[in-house]
């Protein structure tokens, strides 16, 4: 029934659907308003990059996700905004969520608050109204799905298909015993199927359906739903584990049958195979139709429409044949594409049974066979074996969380302490395993605790800050907002430092949404059998996508970003029992005043307390409608090479945004981005030898006879001569194939080997001249070729293709390693570096000496000072309204935008003072040239401009800013930058020591490593003539230790810490 008592003019369902869209339309502004311009960090740049040109990403692909944001983007009006338009895409995907989260709590509200076949109340109405609303309206403000919302990845359409779907089942639910009731099915299987396109995050409602469909088709008892259970695991890992890789790997027969022994073209197979399936499902939905077996018919319809969702791969491979400038992993046959989808570059994470992260590997095992198409011969070569390595059973266990290698030991004690299990003898050393205990305990304090409560009560209690934490009582923990609590969680909050309490992401929530939350559980639980069966489908949900996918992922210490993301269906299934909690409140006042009021007070009341608090609070730092500073790094990446460059890059983020740069806007399409995580792969091989725009092909001599997958993956090192070889040299004997260059020193098939560790680079003194290599000003500093030694014991295919690539060009274009990589990937260049900006060139001029381990090369001051303050453009960064989130500033860190000021401020002033020494110690400097001197001071000013300490938290590099202004006579300037780090340092000991024993001695190091910078910036000052002022640091820091007020009236006008734009 969907009347209203005593009036009959107003319908339910009419009033159901318009605050439905009233929540639609406050989430969607609300996106849409913060919604970031361009494109973010991770994995949106190549998202909304491969999106615009149909290209292909990463492993296991996203083909509807690009389909659908292509369509977006053809309506932007410039290629600028292009990646705007696919936000506004996600933006509208996350308002449609919300509806659909709005649709999915009335209707479960009304079936505990209406008895069947009773007409609503006004009462009933407002309070199933108010449920929906503060329920759906707590996820629109909630941290991990508004972060979503605003930026082009699959997160935001894989929430909507989830809302969708477990809204569907419900729908179904309501005309289960009607005719064609099942058709919702259907749409079920085909949102499902389409979903697999975008993330198969989707696929776990699946069991929840399951459970829908048993309660209302079935009687309850204990094996019904014992056996619901099981046909609903039966069901999603025959979806997971079945459909999708079978479908491709039954294909994956036939191509063999019809390729290899039948000797027919490739994709014959495929096409054969496509035929069958498609001829003999559409057999069998017209012979059980015909024959009236509604079940099986149901069944395989369900199938099909799922497969015709699944289709969206084809996408994959047809885009992958056309050999677009992006192609991951190449997935142009059926082979590629099961690779592809299976995702097994990235491996498998051990679930049931596995090693100790200290287990030794006593034998490697050959897996399946790894398939090459080899275009010469018309056939599928096996090159390779999977291989799976096989670990000592001692050092073995069940459920096994503590298993990975890809981390320092130290990263599992931190959390577990040492290993505590039994002592067992390996190659005659004796090792300690640790015991299932600890295995427990990383397994609940990290994997549950850190890695999912952590997570969940950002959502509906507050958080700290962003900084991503890995257990600091600093940074990125969950707060509640309320002291008492706070201190015992994370320590006395009210002396943190003001850069941390300032921080934007600081916000309070008080636990309400989470009290809230738990009492809608109770209240659903308790009401009564229909109660029951829902409480436990949401339960089946929360669980589902939260819990089960922890224990699943299986994730290791010191993961390289936050993961909540993953887990935003298990806030979503919060959020219903957070609407459900509106209707307790309600229950408890209507005995005590009029329902109708009753309602309206408790949706009023909530909704302050819970979405509008968190939107109060979340709003800041949600908002990225003014960011621009990915799309800035990457052009400053960018800029900073020579023209038909090439930019040897590593990770995501030093990556995708330089594609969507030159992709999407068309940004210096002249530079060849290669990527060396990446260049392992043929594939990846193969497109860089391609031309790619205003790009030749990247120069390399190998034939892809030769460095195809299985061949020369990896290249031994024997030091068989010191004499050293030209690079050319070596790669030409690598490149052999006959049994005399290879060794078989190691088990397996023989290797190819260089013989020599010592290896060089010859220089043409005059083309170096004459492209620009080197200025004509350093001709004298010309090497005669440039020298590294090879560490390790073998070469992997990328390391072998970038000795290759640099012997090859043989100084005709431009070469630069970006400056955020680990100095292995330099592979002794090193030494060869000239710092020009966001990358170092290589350049014959040796540079033995380094001021400290992370500075590469050396510099010219005007090539870097022309890109610095000239070229370089910062992204908004210093407005104070754009909050610059820790992952921003940890591109800045790893980008040593600061740095690259100082060293060029320190050769400037290099360049500008000679010193003359007096006496017997000391020494004077003397300024020869205050022209150099006033640009050094404009390069620091520039620096903190741009980079102000208000929007980027200092950090060591502005340490030495302060002895260049003393030197150049700018006393105020450093005694302003001085004053501000003082206060920071001062306040951060005063955290420190008002922490537990236990806290502080994790914090000792940073306590240290303050209380080193105060007596430095005291002697910098008194050194400078600064006596007065280094009095005044002392004093200060004094009455912040001792928790007396500061009395200085110091006004830092130059560098003030924070802004007044801040949240306070």
């Amino acid at each position: 029934m969907c009347n209203i008592k005593n009036h009959p003019s107003l319908s339910y369902r009419f009033i159901n659907n318009v605050t439905g869209w009233v929540a639609f339309m406050i989430a969607s502004i609300t996106y849409i308003l913060t919604a970031e311009p361009t494109a973010s960090l991770w994995d949106c740049g190549e998202f909304i990059t491969t999106s615009v040109g149909l290209q292909v990403g990463h492993p296991p692909g996203a083909p509807l996700f690009m389909i659908i944001s292509r369509l977006f983007a053809i309506f932007a009006p410039s290629p600028e905004t292009q990646a705007y338009m696919i936000n506004i895409m996600s933006a509208l995907c996350s308002g449609f969520t919300i509806l659909f989260l709005f649709w999915t709590i009335t209707h479960l509200a009304k079936k505990v608050v209406v008895k069947k076949d009773e007409d609503y109340t006004p009462g009933q109405l407002y309070a199933i109204m108010g449920a929906g609303l503060i329920g759906a309206l707590c996820y629109t403000f909630s941290d991990t799905f508004w972060f979503s919302a605003v930026e082009g990845e699959v997160y935001a359409m894989s929430s909507l298909f989830t809302a969708v779907v477990f809204w569907a089942i419900l729908k179904w639910e309501n005309v289960a015993f009607q005719p064609y009731a099942n058709r919702w099915l259907v749409f079920i299987a085909y949102m499902i199927g389409l979903s697999i396109g975008v993330h198969l995050l989707n696929l776990l409602v699946i069991p929840a359906i399951v459970f829908i469909y048993y309660f209302k088709k079935y009687e309850t008892t204990k094996w019904g739903v014992i056996k619901a259970a099981a046909i609903s695991c039966v069901i999603l890992g025959a979806v997971l584990w079945g459909v999708i890789p079978y479908v491709i790997i039954i294909a994956g027969w036939f191509e063999l049958l019809f390729v290899n022994s039948l000797g027919l073209p490739f994709n014959s197979g495929v096409a054969v195979y496509a035929v069958l399936l498609i001829g003999g499902l559409a057999y069998g939905i017209y012979y059980t139709l015909k024959h009236n077996h509604t079940v099986v018919n149901t069944i395989l319809t369900c199938f099909v429409v799922m497969l015709i969702g699944y289709s969206s791969y084809a996408m994959v491979v047809i885009r992958s044949v056309s050999n677009p400038p992006i192609d991951e992993n190449s997935p142009d046959n059926v082979f590629a594409l099961l690779s592809y989808i299976s995702r097994d570059q990235y491996g498998q994470e051990p679930l049931v049974y596995g090693p100790y992260y200290n287990a030794p590997v006593i034998d490697i095992e050959e897996g399946g066979p790894i398939y090459y198409q080899n275009e010469k011969t018309g056939k599928y070569d096996v090159v390779g074996y999977k291989t799976e390595l096989k670990y000592d059973p001692r050092f073995c266990t069940v459920l096994p969380r503590m298993y990975s290698t890809a981390r320092d030991p130290q990263a599992y004690i931190e959390w577990v302490g040492q290993p505590a299990g039994p002592m067992y003898s390996v190659d005659g050393q004796t090792r300690q395993k640790p015991t299932f205990g600890q295995n427990l305990k990383f397994m609940f304090r990290y994997q549950l605790g850190h890695m999912y409560l952590r997570y969940f009560m950002w959502n509906f209690s507050g958080r700290q800050n962003d900084i991503q934490g890995h257990g600091d009582p600093r940074y990125g923990n969950w707060i509640t907002g309320i002291p008492f609590v706070d201190n015992i969680l994370v320590g006395n909050q009210s002396v943190m430092p003001d850069t941390l309490k300032n921080d934007k992401a600081n916000n309070k929530y008080f636990m309400l949404p989470f009290i809230l939350g738990l009492l809608g559980m109770f209240y659903q639980y308790q009401r009564g059998q229909q109660g029951k069966k829902d409480f436990w489908v949401v339960m089946l949900l929360f669980f589902l996508t939260g819990i089960a996918i922890v224990l699943y992922l299986n994730q290791y210490p010191y993961q390289p970003r936050e993961r909540d993301y993953a887990y935003a269906g298990s806030f979503y299934a919060f959020a219903i029992w957070v609407g459900f909690g509106v209707l307790y409140l309600w229950e408890i006042l209507r005995k005590k005043m009029e329902p109708r009021n009753a309602a309206i007070a408790v949706t009023a009341v909530c909704l302050l307390a819970v979405p509008v608090n968190m939107a109060a609070q979340n709003w800041d730092d949600h908002d990225r409608s003014g960011r621009y500073a990915v799309i800035a790094h990457a052009k400053n990446y960018l800029s900073t090479c020579a023209p038909n460059a090439i930019l040897f890059t590593y990770g995501d983020n030093d990556t995708f945004p330089l594609w969507y740069a030159q992709e999407v806007e068309g940004f210096r399409r002249d530079v060849r981005i290669v990527n060396l995580s990446l260049l392992a792969g043929d594939w990846y091989i193969d497109q860089m030898k391609r031309k790619a725009y205003e790009s030749p092909g990247v120069p390399i001599s190998f034939t892809k006879d030769e460095y195809h997958a299985g061949v020369r993956d990896f290249v031994a090192i024997e030091e068989r001569t010191e004499k050293p070889f030209s690079i050319a040299e070596v790669m030409d004997f690598v490149a052999q194939d006959g049994a005399e260059y290879k060794t078989r020193r190691y088990q397996g098939e023989p290797l190819n080997y260089i013989p020599t560790r010592n290896l060089y680079l010859p220089v043409d003194k005059e083309k170096v001249l004459a492209n620009g290599t080197v200025q004509p000003e350093d001709a004298d500093e010309i090497v005669d070729k440039v020298e590294i030694k090879l560490t390790g014991n073998s070469l992997n295919k990328s390391q072998l293709m970038v000795l290759d690539i640099l012997a090859t060009n043989n100084w005709e274009r431009p070469v630069y390693f970006g400056i955020g990589m680990g100095q292995d990937s330099y592979m002794g260049f090193d030494k060869y570096f000239q710092l020009e900006g966001a990358g170092y060139r290589v350049v014959p001029i040796k540079t033995d000496e380094k001021n400290a381990y992370y500075e590469f090369g050396r510099i010219n001051s005007n090539v870097l000072y022309d890109n610095l303050m000239n070229k370089f453009i910062w992204g908004n960064i210093k407005d104070p309204q754009v909050n610059i989130d820790h992952f921003h500033d940890n591109t800045i860190a790893v980008m040593k935008y600061r740095n690259t000021f100082l060293r060029l401020a320190q050769k400037l002033v290099e360049e500008a003072v000679k010193e003359t020494v007096m006496l017997k110690d000391s020494v004077v400097n003397e300024i020869i040239d205050s022209s150099k001197m006033q640009e050094a001071v404009k390069v620091l000013d520039k620096s903190l401009e741009e980079i102000p300490l208000y929007q980027v938290p200092a950090d060591n590099f502005l340490l030495y800013y302060i002895p260049i202004y003393y030197t150049a006579g700018e006393n105020e300037k450093a005694n302003d930058l001085a004053w501000a780090l003082a206060m920071d340092n001062a306040q951060t000991l005063r955290y420190i020591q008002a922490q537990s024993t236990n806290r502080r001695k994790m914090l000792e190091r940073d306590e240290q490593n303050s209380m080193y910078i105060l007596r430095m910036l005291m002697d910098w000052a008194r050194s400078s003539g600064e006596d007065a002022f280094a009095q005044e640091i002392q004093s200060m820091v004094e009455n912040t230790l001792t928790g007396k007020p500061v009395t200085s009236n110091r006004i830092n006008k130059n560098f003030p810490m924070n802004s007044k734009m801040n949240k306070r």
